[in-house]
């Protein structure tokens, strides 16, 4: 099996228990924001330990970070901050496995945002995948209790959460690729934990001065909710240093379609942990969007 597969798939996995985690925190003391820079906070030093011993390890020195991998690094963690905003606000909008899914929709417009930027399209077939998954979507998109013409309920909070959050998660993914394949190494794991500290870092900065003038006191709630949150963080780091890695090694549109396995681990959590009822339209819509990541996958 290649490594690409296999680090995807941990990634898939970590980065479900991460949103479960998030979830437990929104539902706290912390805004959609606070627990998004939890995530950021406590995943920059475990991120910047393991990629200093990895360094020292192995007797390679930090590659030159020129202009272009900042803009592309910077792209993907400016997408990835707003993607996770999204998200944590949907759980407060629709159950567990359903804003996950909401935000798989980075699958079918990572295709689209790397055929832009990084000029990586697909076949027809790919496109009959984008057109299968828009169903899904639909039929995930109908909020129970709205009632009104189909457009009202389709114009939802949810929806536009959803569909934003899969938008910057696919800025995020080609930006991160773009970011790894300018450092001039060899190594996928230096160029990947390289990328991965300074995005974090930039990240971290960037929430850090927003929150002390935007939501003063949320930091202070981060610390406070340390326990909870650092799992937030380890997590976080463990998931990103495996998508870094991945995006490394193969396009990001062949990555975000294998990642689709977090479906079936959501809808696990979300049954088995949070407790909570999935419902028949709300299966039919994963349905679909599991069949469109299974064409995708057989037409790239």
């Amino acid at each position: 099996m290649d490594l690409w597969i296999i680090v995807t798939i941990a990634a898939a996995f970590f980065q479900t228990l991460r949103f479960m985690v998030q979830k437990v925190l929104s539902m706290g003391g912390l805004s959609a924001t606070g627990s998004t820079f939890a995530r950021f906070a406590y995943a920059f030093p475990p991120a910047l330990l393991i990629t200093g011993l990895y360094i020292a390890l192995t007797g390679q020195s930090v590659p030159a970070l020129g202009p272009l991998f900042w803009a592309y690094a910077l792209t993907g963690g400016t997408g990835q901050i707003l993607a996770t905003i999204c998200v944590v606000a949907l759980f407060r909008q629709r159950n567990f496995a359903v804003g996950i899914t909401f935000k798989k929709t980075e699958v079918i417009q990572t295709a689209l945002v790397g055929l832009v930027l990084l000029g990586e399209g697909l076949s027809p077939v790919g496109w009959w995948a984008i057109l299968i998954g828009l169903v899904g979507v639909l039929l995930l998109s109908d909020m129970p209790g709205v009632s009104g013409h189909w457009l009202r309920r389709l114009g939802n909070r949810a929806v536009a959460l959803g569909l934003a959050s899969g938008l910057f998660f696919a800025f995020s993914a080609v930006g991160y690729r773009g970011a790894s394949l300018q450092l001039d190494v060899d190594d996928p794991l230096l160029r990947a934990s390289v990328t991965l500290c300074c995005v974090v870092l930039s990240q971290f900065l960037a929430m850090a001065l927003w929150m002390r003038f935007a939501e003063p006191g949320q930091i202070t709630a981060v610390w406070r909710a340390r326990k909870v949150a650092i799992w937030v963080g380890l997590t976080s780091m463990a998931g990103s240093l495996c998508w870094f890695t991945a995006f490394t090694l193969q396009n990001a549109a062949y990555v975000q379609a294998l990642g689709q396995v977090e479906l079936v681990f959501s809808l696990i959590a979300s049954v088995m942990f949070f407790k909570e009822r999935v419902t028949r339209r709300e299966l039919a819509g994963i349905g679909f969007l599991a069949l469109s990541i299974l064409v995708l996958v057989l037409a790239l």
